[in-house]
Formats: C-alpha cells, structure tokens, sequence
C-alpha cells in the first residue's frame, strides 16, 4: 500500500507519518519510509541522531544509479540521460517490490530498527546552500515519483511518504501515486485551507484523501474541524506526552504510547487497508502517461532533444501480476 502524509507547514505532519511507520513496523507489516520533505525531520522523528540523519544516503544525488537500475532493458529507454523523473515503466524496465533487496536500496535504504519491528528509510536529501538559486526541490523528490512510478507493492506492506509541505505536492504528478493520502489539519483557518485546496486540485484524480484532526484540545476544535472538513475527517489526536518526549530525543518504548493515539493510528491503518480493493491498475499506469506527457511537452522534450512521449509503451499496464527482467 503507497501511503501520503501531507499538511501545512507546522501541522504535525512528520510526527504523525513517523508514529504511522512506528506503528506499523510494530504489527511486523514490511515498511519503507520516504522523506520528501524539504525539511528532512522524518529521520530524526524515528530516533536518529542528528549526525546519522544528515549521512543518510540521498536520492536525489543518486538519481544517475536508479534511473540506470529501473531503465533495465526498457528498449523505449534509449539512455538514462532521456529519462525524467515521470518516466514510466514498459516492457524491460526494472520493477520494484518492497520486500526484495536491490541495488537501488542497497545505495538509497537504511535500515532503521524501532520497538518491535524495523523500516527501510530512504530520504530525498536536504535543500543545500549550492542548490539556492539554481534548482527546484523538485528535481530531488523526482528519484521518489521514478521509485513508486515502478514500484509494484500489495496487500500489508506499506510505502509510507512524508511529502512537501502544503500544495506543493501538485508540482509533479505524485499527489495520485497513493493509495490513501491522510491530510493533517490544526483546527485553524490556515489549517484547513490547504485540506480545501488539496481537495480542490485532486479532485479529478481519484485521489483518496482522509483528514486527521491534529492538535485538537477540545470539543469546540472538534466541532470547527467537522464542519470545514465533513465525512472526510478520519480522526482526530490531541496532546501526548509520549510525542512531546519524542520530540525532546528520548522517546519511552512505543507500547507505551498513549491509548488514544494507538486507537488513532489502527484507525488509519484499517482506512488505508480499505483502499486495497479499490485499486485500478490501469488508471494508475494512465495518469503516469498523463502527467510524462505534460512534463514531456512542457520542459523534458527541449531539455533532452528527443520527443520523450516515444518512451510510453502503449500495451504495458503496471500491475502486481507484471514481472519484470532480473
């Protein structure tokens, strides 16, 4: 299951996708973790020392080796300088699964051991003093719209990402790679207005949004997120002392976290579950065409000199029955 985490900047995001992986990781369900952030704090949210967050290996300066690795012997690839982050997958290219082992976790992955169970951890990298002026964060979370592009997942193993703050995500076509995408909204103003806008922007994509209620410390913030927000609030977290210790680096054991929030965090667990049923292979592998068309025609076909729509096999339906070259 491909899951987003997603919200304002402040709104509890990361702290929320990181207890998600936590608990998840505790059920024994295999997970990757994926910071999209441009802050980069999902590390840190799941015990790492600030000096082993920042030598995570980056995504983003290792996208030479994962487009060679998924290019496999893609014949519509004619060399891994052709390929963009939205360049999907045909017959020959290199699938993923979130079990295997891979040259392409073995460079980006780290192992993160938590209470009861462990997550593969991969990072984006951070926004750098050299990039200021020169790139768009994006071109860094293009290796992460290239992994799920290929990525072939099931039922009870999870792909969890901490995405962008805000509306950002809609810079690229990653915003309908997921099965669920779980807003996080203060019961603020500002809050909710990136729930409407999100809501607004996916509308067409059969996005599965849900929205978790956070920092709500009464009945008055639970009454003003249910009627912003309506059917589509999932549930709602309030203040731990758990979290707040978690935040300070020493974090007790996770059977210890608060009852309320174990419920909240099964709650989100079963609504993503749910999801399973409701996939279409085939709108999904037509939105990737979609959006590497537009990409293909608006910036890709006169960066790359070629006419990148020649990459799209037209029989090729990603699915989890597809194999794929060794």
């Amino acid at each position: 299951m491909k899951i987003a985490f997603v919200g304002k900047g402040g709104s509890g995001k990361t702290t929320l996708s990181s207890l998600f992986i936590r608990h998840l990781a505790a059920t024994g369900a295999p997970v990757v973790a994926i910071d999209a952030d441009i802050n980069q704090h999902l590390g840190a949210a799941l015990g790492l020392e600030e000096p082993q967050a920042a030598a995570l290996p980056a995504m983003g300066d290792r996208l030479p080796l994962i487009k060679d690795y998924l290019r496999g012997t893609n014949p519509r690839i004619t060399s891994t300088e052709m390929m963009i982050k939205t360049t999907p997958p045909g017959e020959g290219s290199r699938l993923l699964r979130l079990c295997e082992d891979n040259p392409l976790y073995d460079a980006c992955a780290h192992p993160v051991e938590l209470d009861g169970g462990a997550a593969r951890l991969m990072v984006t990298g951070p926004f750098t003093d050299a990039d200021l002026g020169v790139a768009c964060y994006h071109s860094k979370t293009g290796a992460v719209e290239l992994f799920l592009n290929h990525l072939v997942d099931s039922r009870d193993e999870y792909a969890v990402v901490d995405m962008t703050a805000g509306s950002d995500s809609f810079a690229s076509g990653m915003f309908t790679r997921f099965d669920i995408t779980f807003l996080v909204a203060e019961p603020t103003r500002k809050g909710v207005s990136v729930y409407r806008q999100y809501k607004e922007y996916a509308r067409d994509y059969g996005v599965v949004l849900r929205v978790v209620g956070n920092k709500v410390q009464g009945q008055d913030d639970l009454d003003f997120l249910r009627a912003e927000v309506g059917d589509d609030l999932l549930v709602t977290v309030g203040h731990s002392d758990w979290v707040r210790a978690m935040e300070k680096g020493r974090p007790p054991r996770f059977e210890f976290l608060e009852d309320a929030d174990r419920r909240a965090l099964r709650l989100l667990q079963v609504a993503a579950d749910a999801t399973y049923e409701l996939r279409d292979w085939d709108r999904y592998t037509r939105q990737m065409v979609h959006f590497h068309l537009k990409n293909a025609a608006s910036w890709g076909n006169e960066r790359t000199g070629t006419d990148l729509a020649a990459q799209i096999d037209p029989g090729f339906v990603l699915g989890e029955g597809v194999t794929a070259p060794a």
